[in-house]
């Protein structure tokens, strides 16, 4: 018994320590590629670095997950697609919500004032999206601080992130980005066209369509390496940097679409906003939820940012009249089989063929078949077997 005290003594002690530990060789290294200058002659070194950076902040991550247990967070997906109000506490989530939707969400001066997921449902040119307001995001959220774990993980499901800034705070920006990017979210960003294919031996096997400027052949067999990773055909079909190959090979990544909206430009003069614009970008959306300015050109935006596409729908019937009031709504890229899906399973089932009115075809009434990509505005008639 005595024996199994200490055993368990022992291993609370680590457990304990092991955090601080992480934290410290996080700090160590972070430090020593701060110190290093980039340069030919150094990339080896700071790729390496760099992945046993991202390896042990993920290893922190999930100590600090482990503790946290379960989240109290759940949300059902519905809509068209979902975007997620991301932000500080205070900066005004609750109340662009409550403008953009539905919902009725509580709306206060003081931090934290949300402590649940609100949905609302923003209809806009046929499309009904779903917003989500978080509680927010505060320093550290990416290792698990303020249910940061939960928060995260909501995220990750998003199709669309809407980073909302308080024009008085815009230094928030770097945060959140830092935040997102250190739980593996990259928004605004495509994931590179990289492949790893693993093997029981063979070495390292580089292939490249393009030449590798960014990479060197020993920067990217190191990098595989601290991995485990010794033998695999590694393709690149794109110049990548150190950390975008640490990203290929952890496959945790999520690529999200985001847009920055500033809010409550009412509080502040035009030297202010001015000087704001010149720190955050033109890019960016200021609004005001509190009175509506510029909430159409978000919505605009929002709807742009998904890709979205309308279809509608031609009856077979001449005397029936196209409803352009109700598209389907679909993404960018999409095909006649998933206009098919969208209306009911039974049409990809029974299809024979489509006509397409629009700029997807050379001629009004072109037949297609289930592979043809359709246009935004496109009308289809589905003909089916019965």
């Amino acid at each position: 018994m005595f024996l199994w005290i200490i055993k368990i003594f022992r291993f609370v002690l680590y457990y304990r320590m092991s955090d601080p530990d992480i934290e410290r060789r996080i700090r160590e290294v972070e430090d020593e590629i701060r110190r290093t200058q980039y340069n030919k002659a150094t990339q080896y070194h700071i790729g390496k670095l760099r992945a046993k950076l991202a390896q042990l902040r993920d290893e922190l991550k999930k100590k600090k997950s482990t503790k946290t247990g379960k989240g109290r967070y759940g949300v059902k997906k519905t809509g068209d697609a979902s975007v997620i109000l991301v932000g500080f506490p205070s900066v005004g989530k609750s109340t662009l919500l409550n403008k953009l939707t539905d919902a009725k969400s509580k709306i206060g001066d003081y931090e934290f004032t949300t402590l649940d997921v609100i949905p609302g449902i923003m209809n806009y040119k046929g499309a009904k999206i779903q917003i989500l307001d978080l509680p927010g995001i505060i320093t550290d959220s990416s290792l698990g601080k303020g249910r940061g774990k939960e928060i995260m993980s909501i995220i990750r499901t998003a199709d669309l992130v809407l980073i909302l800034l308080d024009i008085n705070k815009p230094e928030q920006i770097d945060i959140i980005k830092r935040e997102l990017y250190e739980s593996g979210l990259r928004i605004n960003e495509k994931r590179p066209n990289v492949k790893i294919r693993k093997a029981n031996r063979g070495g390292i096997i580089i292939n490249s369509s393009i030449k590798l400027k960014r990479l060197d052949e020993k920067t990217i067999k190191s990098i595989l390496g601290i991995y485990g990773i010794h033998s695999a055909e590694i393709i690149f079909h794109e110049d990548i940097d150190e950390n975008q190959l640490v990203d290929i090979i952890m496959n945790n990544r999520v690529y999200i679409p985001s847009i920055t909206a500033v809010n409550k430009i009412d509080s502040v003069n035009k030297k202010r906003l001015n000087d704001v614009k010149s720190v955050i970008g033109e890019d960016a959306i200021f609004i005001s939820a509190k009175y509506g300015i510029h909430i159409e050109e978000l919505q605009e935006e929002i709807f742009k940012k998904l890709e979205f596409i309308r279809i509608y729908l031609k009856p077979h019937n001449k005397d029936k009249d196209v409803d352009y009031e109700k598209p389907l709504i679909l993404k960018k890229g999409s095909t006649v089989l998933d206009v098919c899906r969208k209306i009911h399973k039974d049409f990809e089932r029974n299809f024979r063929y489509a006509r397409i009115w629009g700029k997807s075809v050379r001629f009004d009434g072109q037949k297609k078949g289930l592979e043809h990509v359709v246009h935004d505005g496109d009308l289809v008639s589905i003909i089916t077997k019965r």
